[in-house]
């Protein structure tokens, strides 16, 4: 059994999450809870794979073996149902560079590229800093569950000449495990109007009792031809900074044409200790998920009971998926800047501004639960201080 409520102290290791406050104009003594990495030791396999590595002593170019996509083969089968297609794989150093490099390998300067705020920041981040036009649909809350239009979602598309769509599966920051039958919908546009799909699913394995993650590429073999699946062990098991992530692309033209940009962007062998520790954590990983989601379950049920009894102005966006909290402050009636200075100057607290997540996040906070609960605790005492007299 693995103990989750360990304080594993980080400062000083280099940590972004909890070294770098100043450096990005927050207070020195903030507790952080933004970035999407976790506070738990990863599992006991993996480590012990990393130390047998490091006993080894040479660290010289490394690639994938047949063993690598054997081990994640069986992985995507057992948790997902996903046969997965071996010679798909493309390996690279994370998801968001997988994006970037797809922006740039299948459109050209000028071209539009849709998405579905309020979602993970550095999709519209990759398509203008590479020179695309950012097309947005945004989704629609309906009371504490959000949709997509997708009457909008074509209009966008026939309005603009849409040549990609970034998909959130499941959606970072309101928490969707999308339904098989959205996913044929959103399959049907794309497909009738020639657009080509990019799927992050790095949250896949995070998805609560009651909902089912469906991998895009699984809907039909067509769909599969039409799609680049992003996945990476970083979120599930705590890799971020290992550097590893598994892209499948089974079209071989479409796989090339990636290859192609990879080379030119500089990359080509991945990080050693990034594949010992992926092939040990999904070789040997379940029962230590199983673990971990049962305690991020005990989180948000805590989580949500201190809201109600402390907090009750700020509502908890129920998520299916993630580990990540969408929490509604509108009600509060500050504005976007109002909030953050409470927070982050009353409460020292650094969490993800909604708006930085799209218009439609104006109003909203990101909260990370994946810690320990004593320290979770100790951030919701500090936000209820901070808000509860607004």
């Amino acid at each position: 059994m693995t103990d989750f409520t360990e304080v594993v102290d980080r400062r000083g290791t280099a940590c972004l999450k909890y070294d770098f406050a100043a450096e990005r104009g927050y207070p020195a003594d903030v507790l952080p809870f933004w970035v999407a990495d976790m506070d738990f030791k990863t599992p006991e396999p993996v480590r012990q794979a990393l130390i047998s590595s490091s006993e080894h002593g040479i660290f010289g170019y490394t690639d994938v073996t047949p063993a690598y996509r054997d081990v994640l083969a069986g992985w995507f089968q057992r948790r997902h149902n996903w046969q997965i297609d071996k010679e798909s794989l493309v390996v690279t150093p994370g998801v968001v560079f997988a994006i970037c490099t797809v922006v740039r390998a299948f459109t050209e300067p000028g071209d539009r590229v849709l998405i579905c705020p309020p979602v993970y920041y550095p999709f519209s981040e990759s398509i203008k800093s590479n020179g695309r036009k950012l097309v947005e649909s945004p989704l629609v809350e309906k009371a504490g569950h959000y949709e997509i239009d997708f009457a909008d979602f074509e209009a966008q598309i026939e309005a603009q000449q849409v040549k990609m769509f970034i998909l959130c599966s499941p959606h970072n920051p309101v928490g969707r495990v999308w339904q098989p039958e959205e996913l044929q919908k959103v399959a049907a546009i794309c497909q009738k109007h020639d657009v080509l799909v990019v799927a992050d699913e790095i949250h896949q394995d995070f998805v609560r009792e009651g909902n089912k993650h469906t991998v895009f590429a699984s809907l039909s073999p067509e769909m599969a031809q039409r799609v680049i699946t992003c996945t990476s062990p970083s979120k599930t098991f705590n890799l971020a900074g290992l550097q590893i992530s598994n892209i499948f692309i089974e079209n071989p033209d479409l796989r090339q044409r990636f290859r192609t940009e990879m080379t030119a962007a500089g990359y080509s062998q991945p990080n050693a200790l990034g594949l010992f520790a992926a092939q040990a954590a999904y070789r040997e990983g379940d029962s230590w998920l199983q673990e971990l989601l049962a305690y991020l379950e005990e989180n948000l049920q805590r989580t949500r009971t201190f809201l109600k009894e402390n907090l009750p102005q700020v509502k908890l966006i129920e998520p299916e998926g993630t580990y990540l909290l969408w929490l509604d402050c509108r009600a509060l009636g500050l504005s976007n800047r109002e909030l953050d200075e409470r927070i982050i100057q009353q409460g020292k607290l650094w969490l993800d501004s909604g708006w930085i997540f799209g218009r439609s996040g104006a109003g909203f906070q990101r909260i990370n639960m994946a810690c320990p609960w004593s320290v979770l605790q100790e951030g919701l005492q500090r936000l209820a201080a901070c808000l509860k007299n607004v």
